[in-house]
């Protein structure tokens, strides 16, 4: 995803609801000059690219993201990990670039995919209050573009 097509799906992600290309326009237009033909062939292109799903207003269009921002993440990781021809050195160097915030937060992620029965009794810690409300793992694009 290029950086106009990132800036237009933060705030699709951010505003949770179907959008406009006026009000996605009028936002980013706090930021930048950009003209409301850019910001409509933008959020075609990520229409076309599976990222957004759209429902025709009148004469317009609302847009409504596919899939979560954790979940765009998740396949941006998936696929870098997947070109390395040395899987283990690249989550070990991953690894190695977090923060001890990022390794407590895999840590729990790694608890909640194994599932109850193969976590301790205790709190997993699942409910840290670090979790931002987009996540849903198990979510993915539907036509895995980017």
């Amino acid at each position: 995803m290029g950086e106009l097509e990132d800036a237009v799906m933060t705030r699709v992600w951010k505003w949770n609801r179907p959008v406009t290309v006026r009000e996605v326009l009028e936002d980013l237009q706090r930021e930048r000059s950009i003209a409301y033909t850019t910001v409509m062939t933008v959020l075609d292109n990520l229409h076309q690219k599976g990222w957004v799903r759209r429902e025709a207003e009148g004469r317009a269009y609302r847009y409504e993201a596919v899939s979560t921002r954790a979940a765009y993440a998740a396949a941006l990781m998936n696929e870098a990990w997947s070109q390395s021809d040395n899987q283990a050195a690249a989550l070990v160097a991953f690894f190695g670039m977090m923060s001890e915030e990022q390794r407590q937060a895999l840590s729990d992620a790694v608890r909640i995919v194994q599932g109850p029965a193969d976590s301790p009794p205790a709190d997993t810690g699942a409910d840290t209050g670090r979790h931002t409300g987009d996540e849903n793992p198990g979510s993915a694009p539907e036509h895995g573009g980017r």
